[in-house]
């Protein structure tokens, strides 16, 4: 066992006293070319910072909420006695779970000039009724409904929300549209610039952080959040909060008007209940555009 673990950690580069970054990037490094006998280490982007254990191996404090991490180590170990740190540790440990419901906005004028101009279609307005009734039925309290601040987004919440009365809706840059993180394999269909990897992918990640997270030690029940936004932030979302490698994202596949819907234990473990479900409409009203 002892002979594995030290080959792990070889493997992991921590045999050297260096870290794996927070997750394997490939943002604006060159790209790779024909003659590449092997490829090329994934490069991290600037605004990824820490570290994150070997692949394939959870890191329990992934969002930085871990209760041991949030005690100052050297009162836990020389000026506390067994329960003070007890009660200190339970003062920083979460203890209610999470819901959260990554809906991707409905079908959408692809034609138009400007962002305001790119509204829902016919289509997409039914679509978003079928979301918001499925939604609906599930018979959750729901507390809130926070939404990209894009045309398309801000008229899909504006529909789901009439089958959600009394939930309060609350608009965010940070969800907006945008290169997350350049994928791997690399597709032919759609290459952003570099720089639009460097300014989305910072944002994206912010939204991660900022809405991702288990739930905070004052929360006493589990709460149910909405996030109505886009295929590529919520594929990032996923693929961050499973720990896998976040530059698979374009693997993944979401229709307009899906639910994703993700759950975050006490104990900061993740489940993915559903990814990219349409299976309350109709086969003729199922679109990916």
């Amino acid at each position: 066992m002892a002979f594995r673990q030290a080959l792990q950690l070889a493997a992991c580069g921590l045999a050297g006293g260096s870290a794996a970054v927070l997750f394997s990037a490939v943002a604006v490094g060159k790209p790779r070319t024909s003659g590449d006998s092997e490829p090329r280490a994934a490069e991290a982007p600037a605004w990824a910072g820490g570290a994150r254990p070997c692949r394939g191996v959870w890191d329990p404090n992934w969002d930085r909420r871990e209760p041991l991490s949030l005690v100052n180590l050297r009162k836990r170990n020389v000026e506390s006695g067994e329960e003070e740190q007890a009660s200190r540790l339970d003062h920083y440990r979460a203890k209610a779970t999470r819901h959260i419901f990554l809906i991707r906005h409905s079908q959408y004028h692809m034609d138009g000039c400007l962002e305001k101009d790119r509204t829902l279609t016919p289509l997409g307005r039914e679509q978003a009724e079928l979301t918001g009734l499925r939604l609906a039925s599930l018979g959750l309290k729901f507390s809130k409904i926070i939404h990209s601040s894009m045309t398309r987004a801000v008229e899909t919440t504006d529909i789901v929300s009439k089958h959600l009365p009394g939930v309060s809706r609350v608009s965010t840059d940070l969800l907006r549209e945008g290169a997350p993180i350049e994928p791997d394999p690399p597709v032919s269909h759609w290459k952003p610039e570099a720089v639009q990897y460097y300014e989305d992918g910072a944002r994206i990640e912010a939204a991660f952080r900022n809405y991702i997270h288990r739930a905070d030690a004052k929360q006493e029940e589990d709460s149910y959040e909405i996030f109505i936004c886009h295929a590529n932030v919520i594929r990032y979302i996923v693929c961050r909060a499973l720990q896998f490698p976040p530059e698979g994202w374009l693997r993944l596949s979401l229709n307009n008007g899906s639910i994703t819907h993700l759950v975050i234990r006490p104990d900061g473990r993740v489940a993915l209940r559903t990814l990219g479900d349409t299976g309350f409409m109709p086969p003729n009203k199922i679109t990916r555009s």
